[in-house]
């Protein structure tokens, strides 16, 4: 307990840089940009970029998911469907890529064009709620096979990993930028040479070419488990791409992260579905004998998706609060490790159901940008919000319903319905308000005249 109590006080100590001005907890520098948009001085080169977001889709969770799809389909159908579902992902995450290079803005801020800036708590809070609850299944994913393997007790290992990982995100985007640059390249090395040890199990490629699926899968199903395991963690793209020095170079490097990072993250769990049974690189490593390598691959792979959700967490309820997003990265990081084990026993179901929540609100940004203010966005220092944008509200209830209740792929059902409800609902109401407020104007001159 005196470790533990350790531990946070020197967490807390970390954001003493921060200090109160007009009852409101600031940061003395916000080196985030958690309010305003990144100068152009402080943007990354391609590489930084690319790092972060392949660390980003390095995520255990779409193993899982490859799993699943590995032992429902053949190893042709599994390929076109995986890139099928990450090309939906890339142009919808590289959309969003371009938006917040042009604008140097978060999800959070850009979310206030279309909600108004009441409006994008919403957003920002079920962003962050995610985030939070992703961290602690996360950190519960990674204790819970280390602590089988090790026979080490499970609960230290939580608070050990989840303190850890708080550590590391507290420190922001350059943090997410080493962690990418080491973790990236072991992953892909290590995860790799596992999964052809699994597919020399199967008798290499043609021992893939040949399997036989025991389970089976709808299309439909299948574009869902896909596009739905990423696309809520996609929607918070322009949190890390604003940092980018061109909107090319934030496109780029979102696109060749979803197909190839996330692409890779689908193969392995395929793979050792497949072979061994076993969707999770790690557990299949243990099965190998690779066990500090599993460990390593295993925390590496958790650990970059971890700390860009303790960023973008912080960043969404930094634009609630107005406090500094890194004082909620900590204040995330230690309840998502204090909850973690019941999270993932109880979480990823309820997390599941937000998967139409989340995308509807990137599909807003991007129908709001391109479509309704055709690619005209004032500077964001010079902006007067409305509060509440009810039209972006209502088109977001809307697309969650329809994507719920239509057949189909259902994360494309959400990301469609919403974007033709709010363009809709967008021509439709400016429309009337310009009508009325006409004959206010008619009837105020005939009362003048008279």
């Amino acid at each position: 307990m005196y470790n533990l109590t350790s531990s946070l006080f020197f967490l807390l100590f970390m954001v003493s840089d921060t200090l109160y001005v007009g009852g409101i907890l600031m940061s003395k520098q916000d080196q985030e940009f958690s309010w305003q948009a990144v100068p152009k001085s402080q943007r990354n080169h391609f590489w930084k970029t690319l790092s972060v977001m392949l660390g980003f889709t390095f995520f255990s969770a779409s193993m899982l998911a490859g799993g699943t799809l590995g032992v429902s389909l053949t190893f042709m159908e599994f390929i076109g469907i995986v890139l099928a579902g990450n090309l939906v992902l890339g142009i919808y995450t590289g959309a969003l890529a371009h938006i917040a290079a042009k604008t140097g803005l978060s999800t959070h801020l850009l979310a206030k064009y279309a909600f108004g800036a009441k409006g994008s708590y919403l957003p920002s809070f079920l962003l962050g709620f995610t985030q939070v609850g992703w961290f602690g299944v996360g950190v519960a994913m990674f204790a819970i096979p280390v602590a089988k393997a090790m026979d080490w007790n499970v609960y230290l290992l939580i608070i050990v990993f989840g303190l850890a990982m708080t550590a590391s995100a507290i420190f922001g985007m350059k943090s997410l930028v080493i962690l990418g640059y080491i973790a990236v390249p072991a992953i892909a090395i290590l995860g790799g040479y596992s999964m052809f040890e699994g597919a020399g199990s199967l008798g290499g490629l043609q021992g893939l070419l040949d399997y036989t699926p025991t389970q089976s899968l709808t299309a439909a199903a299948a574009l869902t488990i896909c596009i739905g395991s990423f696309i809520s963690g996609g929607t918070l793209t322009p949190d890390f791409a604003r940092f980018s020095r061109t909107s090319k170079q934030a496109v780029t490097a979102t696109v060749i992260a979803f197909f190839l990072g996330n692409s890779l993250m689908f193969l392995f769990g395929a793979v050792g579905a497949m072979a061994y049974n076993l969707a999770d690189i790690s557990e299949v490593m243990f099965l190998q004998g690779l066990i500090i390598p599993a460990i390593i691959v295993l925390g590496l792979n958790i650990w970059t998706t971890n700390d860009n959700a303790l960023y973008a967490s912080g960043l969404g309820f930094a634009n609630i609060t107005k406090i500094s997003k890194k004082f909620f990265v900590i204040v995330n990081g230690i309840v998502g490790t204090v909850f973690a084990m019941w999270m993932y026993n109880n979480f990823v179901s309820f997390l599941n159901v937000l998967g139409a929540a989340v995308p509807s609100i990137g599909a807003i940004i991007i129908a709001d940008y391109f479509i309704v203010k055709r690619r005209n966005y004032k500077p964001f220092a010079d902006m007067s919000f409305k509060n509440v944008n009810w039209v972006a509200m209502v088109a977001w209830a809307i697309g969650v319903a329809f994507a719920q209740l239509a057949p189909g792929v259902t994360p494309l059902n959400a990301l469609l319905g919403t974007a033709v409800a709010y363009i809709i609902l967008m021509l439709i109401v400016p429309a009337k308000e310009s009508k009325e407020m006409g004959k206010i104007n008619d009837y105020t001159e005939r009362k003048i005249a008279g």
